[in-house]
């Protein structure tokens, strides 16, 4: 398929508004300064009920047939549009009827001095709209940064490149606080960069301070936050966490206790996997993602899980670097003891009989203990399950 750039009908959309917006606005920027003239139009579509979806229609279907004024070429942006997805007003009978006059009438379309950009969020890609589209032009999706693997390492690229345009440069503790508070979302990410860089003022380099100062915790970053409690062994730190995310649950349907149970399920497996990797000398305690970098290269095959979700190959270096770091703080049989806890938290969470809160805090309280925060434990690899957790 053809760049964007040079179809005359494009649809950018996805989960990533921040990302979905940016790229429109420079599509549609590149295409008014190449076709010129001033009959460009922005047609607001984010609506409401389905009235409004078949006005915004109408006033498109206006502007695709108006002729420049004083000839040439035009571009329409088609802003924000909301009823091209599987929401109630995407579903409704008139909009849906409609939609699929319009698509074929933009099949149909002679695109000589028109170009058309949609931007939106979801779509439903089983729509002839959607067919239409990827049909006669170009369709560019942007996934929500969480979507994407190790997306921690994503965002680390997002604000040290933001913050070098700034003449800026960050702490490596800083940027992983900054993750941690923020989540995944490129939206917050560059408004917390820009807040933080503003506070540091003339001062080059950003410390973790600066973002412990002004950086606001989104709602976005409670699991990974508790997943990197739980990995520090930060057993005060985690709980909070665990609490802020319980709390969010409570608006937010999307979110529930097994979730927790799955993303940490998931940190403990892949921990189990690299702290083998460093015991057969693959991988090194303390590695940094330069250090992580070829594992793939390095250990034979067959010896890695098939499955990319938990292999370290697959990981980002600087996600696999974080695992690396938080395998110092169990032992070997510390890690399968914690599968073991989750497996039985998930059970007594299925009975429905206990109070989930009172489940999952102390099934942190047996994972964890009761030591230090960030207690490092490399040197007790060779320390039994019994005796590591009787002394708590």
């Amino acid at each position: 398929m053809a760049p964007a750039s040079v179809k005359p009908l494009c649809l950018v959309h996805g989960e990533d508004d921040f990302a979905v917006k940016e790229r429109a606005r420079a599509l549609y920027k590149e295409w008014c300064t190449e076709l010129g003239g001033m009959d460009h139009e922005i047609i607001d579509a984010a609506v409401g009920n389905a009235g409004d979806a078949l006005r915004v229609v109408g006033r498109l279907r206006e502007a695709l047939n108006t002729l420049p004024f004083f000839g040439g070429a035009k571009a329409i942006w088609l802003q924000d549009c909301s009823f091209i997805g599987d929401d109630r007003t995407s579903a409704s009978e008139t909009v849906t009827s409609t939609l699929s006059e319009l698509a074929g009438e933009l099949t149909r379309f002679d695109w000589r001095g028109v170009r058309l950009l949609i931007s939106a969020g979801r779509v439903d890609k089983r729509r002839s709209f959607y067919k239409a589209i990827d049909k006669t032009g170009a369709i560019e999706h942007f996934a929500s940064l969480g979507d994407m693997d190790g997306w921690p390492a994503q965002a680390e690229g997002m604000i040290r490149e933001a913050l070098a345009a700034r003449g800026k440069e960050i702490a490596d503790d800083a940027v992983d606080a900054l993750i941690a508070a923020v989540g995944p979302s490129r939206r917050h990410l560059m408004a917390e960069v820009e807040k933080a860089s503003l506070y540091a003022g003339d001062r080059a380099r950003l410390v973790r301070s600066d973002v412990e100062a002004v950086v606001s915790r989104h709602k976005q970053a409670e699991p990974f936050a508790l997943i990197e409690a739980v990995s520090r062994r930060n057993l005060a730190g985690a709980l909070r966490c665990l609490d802020e995310e319980l709390w969010e649950m409570q608006s937010d349907k999307k979110k529930s206790e097994f979730g927790l149970l799955a993303v940490l399920t998931s940190r403990f497996r892949s921990m189990i996997v690299v702290s083998e990797l460093i015991r057969l000398k693959y991988l090194r305690p303390g590695s940094d993602a330069r250090a992580c970098t070829g594992l793939a290269q390095r250990v034979p095959a067959g010896l890695l899980p098939e499955d990319k979700r938990y292999n370290p190959a697959s990981m980002h270096p600087f996600a696999l670097s974080k695992v690396v770091d938080a395998c110092g703080n169990y032992t070997s049989e510390e890690l399968i003891r914690a599968m073991e806890l989750l497996l039985a938290c998930n059970r007594k969470l299925l009975s429905s009989g206990p109070d989930e809160r009172l489940v999952l805090q102390q099934t942190l309280v047996d994972i964890i203990g009761r030591d230090t925060p960030g207690a490092r434990r490399s040197g007790r690899a060779g320390a039994s399950a019994g005796s590591g957790m009787g002394t708590r």
